[in-house]
């Protein structure tokens, strides 16, 4: 009975081990922006930050990957997810952390 107990304490040890190893990833894969971007950024700049979405063109954002944006310090744009800018919503729920995900997410349109 004493072994049971054990061995089904050691199987549970191992079991949250596991899961923390393999669940680990899934907790960090919003640190390319590429999560908050579709929430928050994609229904107007569009999956590929070009603006072409009916909401975009209707609002004529910016085009993302488009000298203009990406000539901008990163201090300029995260003031700008951050406060907002013309007809865009200012995001001051997003932590420091989320903000500079999306600044870098935003530089990665340029290389496309």
């Amino acid at each position: 009975m004493q072994n049971r107990v054990i061995w089904s304490c050691r199987a549970a040890v191992v079991a949250i081990l596991a899961a923390a190893v393999f669940l680990g990833p899934v907790a960090k894969a919003d640190d390319s922006g590429g999560s908050t971007y579709k929430a928050k950024c994609a229904a107007c700049h569009g999956p590929d930050g070009r603006g072409e979405t009916a909401t975009g063109k209707s609002m004529k954002v910016k085009d993302l990957a488009s000298d203009e944006v990406q000539k901008l310090s990163d201090a300029d744009l995260s003031a700008a997810i951050t406060n907002g800018k013309g007809k865009m919503p200012a995001y001051k729920t997003l932590t420091p952390e989320q903000v500079k995900s999306l600044v870098a997410y935003t530089r990665s349109f340029a290389k496309k």
